[in-house]
């Protein structure tokens, strides 16, 4: 008896766990498919409900494999096995379970017991057509509960020495239900513990389990060997072919000498396969024994394909279409370097165009330039805008370096050159400007595509660019610093109860900017500050809020801006969604912001989300419109506006 319950126990511990794995089982139909429906009584408990559920072959297989008498009545005495198991796996060693066929709506009914030789000849005699009703019952008996727990060290004979860290991941004592799967889980929780803590080589088998039907509880014995206490050895690299070894290596956040633990092991995979030029890293153990007191690692590399094409596009009615395309060469010099050169048309249409122009530029980008984690980029750019404000050609040359400050903060400087022509009011001007840009950035969103939406969190940044016009044509010289803030916060309704998870979210964005040091005239056009269009108030075409000239449509640009939005997204069926929004802005020809002409925009839009982000149909419309304003402006992109 001891031994057919520690057989019965052993087998529920080994395979319960799934709650209701499908077995594979072969029959020979019988004369016509017999249809019935099933009934499943509940049992008051849920996980046990859930369990009886997917391990009922009676219910799951009703509609979607029809089968004869001979084999419905296989499926019904099938049943029994595989509802005792999901009881089994909840701690009910002791329940029952009933299988009631009957037709006629019940009036015609037969008890069976799932051994009677009749069962399938009632079956048959079923008019064909007729569905039989299952009603399956069970009655769970009482709960077990673990008795002795035993943890025995294979080689010694011996309890093993534990941490209390790892009697603590274990979690299993005496008096608890005897749930297969935290019996299951206890052992796995124990090898994680022991692992993460150098034991590379340690295993836990499956526990030996043994039924105590008179006291109602189970006895687990668990085999452990926790092995030595080893650290990382020799790290191999494979599969690397374009990228240069050394920059790996540099790269990787576990070094030889380290404790073997691992989760860092793993961040340090994920770390390498975030660089951008690997479709796949791998890694594992190099040994299935100890070498000098080490763990070997062996790390494989795919690397992904170097060069890739892509498009450009976006449209609103304020700056009209653009359209272009760009080329990306990855793994430029075997460093994880990245070129990339696009070419756009843009002001194709748009009520803030004079005509069409260009934006012509090369990226180049360096990770892990001189030190860990600190990135060069690099940019050469030609561009021709044809504002209704001004009239810009222009040359740029910029280069900066990013780099982390703490968990969520970013820095970045840099420096910018910048040869241009200017035409504004009937009047044009050579500049040369030197800047020096210096910003900090805040996220703990956890987004880390941009344009994939936020739903939690802070993102914020604050710069300061110091910057100088250099004497030109038809202009004088004059230093000035531009100052911006910029916060934006997203809260999901679903904390308050009213919605599902990212279903429901609201997003606030603030912003504020200053120039110090000149005033409007003597700062170049285009360095000027300017408000409307999608990235501030939206309703008001771009440049369209703030002084104008002589009371045209004409921007003049200012020494301050000041601007908020507050959204609501709303996901409606499927990948379809839909945005309510409000912005308010004003421009300022004092250096103070929250001076100016306040202007205050409305509108709604849809959304597509795609796998890569929401495609983005906004409409806005001013509410206090501006002399020669747009009546309304639509907004189409990738990706939320903020």
């Amino acid at each position: 008896m001891l031994n057919r319950l520690a057989l019965t126990a052993n087998r529920v511990l080994a395979g319960a766990a799934l709650w209701g794995a499908s077995s594979c089982l072969s029959w020979s139909w019988a004369a016509d498919p017999q249809p019935y429906t099933t009934k499943l009584v509940p049992t008051g408990e849920a996980d046990l409900d859930t369990a009886i559920k997917s391990s009922s072959d009676l219910q799951s297989l009703q509609s979607t494999h029809a089968v004869g008498p001979f084999a419905l009545a296989g499926r019904v005495r099938n049943e029994y096995d595989r509802l005792r198991t999901a009881l089994e796996s909840c701690g009910y060693y002791a329940g029952t379970v009933h299988i009631t066929l009957s037709r006629n709506g019940g009036k015609d009914a037969v008890k069976m017991d799932g051994m009677s030789p009749a069962l399938s000849q009632w079956i048959e005699s079923v008019p064909t057509g007729e569905k039989i009703q299952a009603e399956v019952k069970v009655d769970k008996g009482p709960l077990f509960h673990l008795g002795t727990v035993t943890l025995v060290d294979d080689k010694t004979g011996q309890p093993p020495v534990l941490t209390d860290a790892q009697k603590k991941a274990f979690g299993l004592s005496s008096g608890q239900p005897a749930v297969a799967k935290s019996v299951l889980d206890g052992g796995s929780n124990l090898m994680d513990a022991l692992r993460e803590d150098g034991h590379a080589l340690a295993t836990v088998e499956k526990p030996k389990a043994f039924l105590e039907p008179t006291t109602h509880t189970l006895n687990i014995t668990y085999p452990v060997t926790p092995g030595p206490v080893l650290n990382i050895g020799k790290i191999d690299t494979t599969g690397l072919k374009q990228v240069h070894e050394k920059f790996v290596r540099r790269r990787m956040t576990v070094q030889e000498g380290q404790l073997y633990q691992p989760s860092k092991i793993e961040n340090a995979r994920q770390d390498l396969a975030s660089v951008g030029v690997f479709s796949n890293v791998t890694v594992q153990d190099a040994s299935t024994y100890a070498v000098d007191g080490t763990m070997p690692l062996d790390f494989s590399f795919k690397e992904a394909k170097r060069h890739s094409v892509g498009a450009e596009g976006g449209y609103s009615t304020d700056l009209g279409a653009r359209a272009g395309g760009s080329w990306t060469h990855y793994n430029l010099l075997g460093n994880a370097e990245r070129l990339r050169l696009t070419a756009l048309i843009t002001g194709l249409g748009g009520s803030a165009q004079q005509g069409l122009g260009y934006d012509v530029y090369a990226d180049f980008f360096k990770p892990d330039f001189l030190e860990r984690n600190q990135n060069l980029s690099a940019r050469i750019e030609g561009l021709r805008q044809l504002f209704w404000s001004y009239r810009q050609t222009a040359f740029l040359i910029r280069g900066g370096i990013t780099r982390p400050l703490a968990k969520n903060w970013n820095g970045s400087f840099g420096l910018m050159a910048e040869q241009e022509k200017i035409e504004q009011f009937g009047v044009t001007r050579d500049y040369t400007i030197i800047s020096a840009p210096l910003s900090v950035m805040f996220d703990n969103t956890g987004v880390g595509n941009p344009i994939e939406p936020a739903t939690h969190g802070v993102r914020a940044s604050m710069s300061i660019t110091p910057s100088v016009s250099l004497g030109n044509k038809g202009s004088g010289t004059s230093f000035f610093a531009i100052l911006n803030g910029t916060a934006s916060t997203y809260f999901d309704l679903h904390h308050l109860g009213i919605s599902k998870p990212g279903n429901s979210v609201l997003a606030f964005r603030g912003m504020v900017g200053s120039i110090q040091g000149a005033s409007t005239w003597d700062i170049p056009p285009d360095q000027r500050l300017y408000a409307g269009g999608s990235s501030t108030v939206r309703g008001f075409r771009w440049q369209g809020v703030g002084p104008q000239y002589k009371n045209t449509r004409y921007a003049i640009g200012g020494t301050s801006l000041d601007a908020g939005s507050a959204e609501f997204r709303q996901r409606i069926i499927g990948n379809v969604g839909m945005a309510g929004f409000i912005d308010a802005g004003q421009v300022g020809s004092s250096s103070l912001p929250f001076t100016g002409k306040l202007r205050v925009g409305a509108g709604g839009g849809v959304r597509y989300y795609t796998p890569i982000g929401p495609i983005r149909l906004d409409v806005a419309v001013p509410l206090n419109r501006a002399p020669r304003g747009d009546k309304w402006d639509l907004y189409i992109g990738l990706g939320e506006t903020f």
